[in-house]
């Protein structure tokens, strides 16, 4: 081209869950069976979005305003629901302006940190989910600046690493949570919360925080969201429909602001992100107009309950077979539907392999695991040819420190789900030790 055309914070932008599909997907066409535990999708895992819930949908589709524009900032009847359902758990008070609906929250992410000064820097947890640390490190052409959560101290993190980041990085304007987290299953106990409000305070930063998976929660924690506690500190949270309902497919997402009248530049920043919207025009229409009728429903909250229940148990029947590996550090997740297993450090070592029976699979995976450079990338490659089980490594995938890797706890038949766990840890166990 005539000039540079590409931004120069472009080869940041990886997203490791989707793209070890093309590789997985060359494998099939080899004959070789694939299950997918790559991806968080309840519906495509098998889970059924119940009667009731379609019947809304269709009802909300043969109306005609349906297939109207939104207003940009998203339905006043979908904004006043959510704003009412926010002011009675406590905490902040919001009104419906403060709102913003997108086309799922990977459209916001983007957003919010295309919006900001390159120049300014958003601080977020190690492992980081990638569309918020390739958003993050693509926006200033510069690493992803992270605090760290310890898988040897059940994925608490590290406050006081936090604060000396922060008096290290005087660009860092913001602090990203994601509670519950992915990929891990953490959440943040409230006073880890209140900790890292305080330090917001304290340096004049605002708190984003990604709590798509806030009604997903299962464990002995507590859980808050930020509204709760986030008193006079500017703030955003990310909210969602795709895993709750579950509708992925929707793409409908929404973030609220926190004491926009607190700070100036941060009045003048969630003007810009409502500006930009505008000129998008809006975000889909039907999502939005079932947001009301579907989680106003006095069956919502117990059909949710029930989800969260089965992917306890799930959580529970992994926890307790990769824990019988003293190779591996296992941590018990308390929301959302993922586990991620670390594995301790030597363990891994460029020379392990795993039996590939199929010839063809064999010839094709030979001289890409061999290359490979990254331990638990060569893992999660070599379990993927010789079991077809698609998992994610964690320090190629979610920008980790930590060799490990990411799975699903979707799978709806049980006896499925314990089949793929014991084929992983009896994989882990011949892997290590060839």
């Amino acid at each position: 081209m005539r000039n540079i055309i590409v931004h120069p914070g472009a080869k940041n932008l990886v997203y490791e869950i989707r793209e070890i599909v093309a590789i997985a997907q060359k494998i099939q066409k080899m004959g070789v069976p694939i299950i997918w535990e790559n991806i968080g999708d309840p519906v495509e895992k098998g889970e059924k979005v119940p009667d009731w819930i379609k019947q809304y949908i269709v009802g909300a589709v043969s109306e005609n305003k349906t297939y109207r524009y939104s207003p940009s900032k998203g339905l006043q009847d979908a904004r006043e629901y959510i704003a009412y359902e926010r002011n009675i758990e406590g905490g902040i008070q919001i009104t419906p302006d403060d709102i913003l609906f997108f086309n799922g929250l990977g459209d916001a992410i983007s957003m919010v940190y295309r919006n900001l000064n390159r120049k300014t820097r958003i601080m977020g947890p190690n492992p980081a989910y990638p569309t918020h640390s390739s958003a993050e490190a693509a926006h200033s052409d510069a690493p992803y600046i992270t605090y760290a959560l310890n898988p040897y101290n059940g994925w608490q993190p590290d406050l006081n690493e936090i604060e000396q980041k922060i008096k290290a990085h005087p660009e860092i304007s913001g602090i990203l949570i994601i509670n519950p987290d992915n990929p891990t299953g953490f959440v943040y106990e409230v006073h880890v919360m209140k900790k890292i409000v305080d330090l917001a305070r304290k340096y004049n930063l605002f708190i984003i925080s990604d709590e798509i998976y806030s009604n997903l929660t299962y464990g002995d924690i507590e859980y808050k969201k930020l509204a709760a506690i986030i008193e006079d500190v500017p703030a955003i949270g990310m909210r969602g429909i795709s895993k709750e309902f579950p509708w992925p497919g929707a793409r409908c997402g929404w973030i609220e602001f926190y004491n926009r009248d607190k700070d100036r530049d941060f009045k003048d920043y969630t003007q810009a992100l409502i500006n930009s919207k505008m000129l998008e025009v809006c975000s889909t229409t039907l999502p939005q107009s079932v947001i009301p009728t579907v989680m106003g429903d006095p069956r919502y909250y117990p059909y949710v309950a029930q989800r969260c229940k089965d992917y306890k148990r799930r959580a529970e029947i992994a926890s307790d077979l990769f824990s019988k590996i003293p190779e591996l550090i296992v941590n018990m997740p308390h929301g959302a539907f993922y586990m991620s297993v670390i594995f301790k450090d030597g363990v891994l070592t460029d020379k392990q392999r795993l039996p590939i029976e199929n010839e063809e699979v064999r010839g094709f995976f030979k001289e890409t695991i061999e290359k490979e450079k990254i331990l638990d990338r060569r893992f999660t490659y070599s379990l993927l040819a010789s079991t077809g089980i698609c998992v994610v490594p964690l320090m190629s995938g979610f920008n980790s420190t930590y060799y490990g890797f990411r799975f699903t706890l979707l799978e709806p038949d049980e006896s499925k789900f314990i089949k793929i766990i014991e084929t992983i840890c009896r994989s882990i166990k011949e892997y290590i030790s060839s």
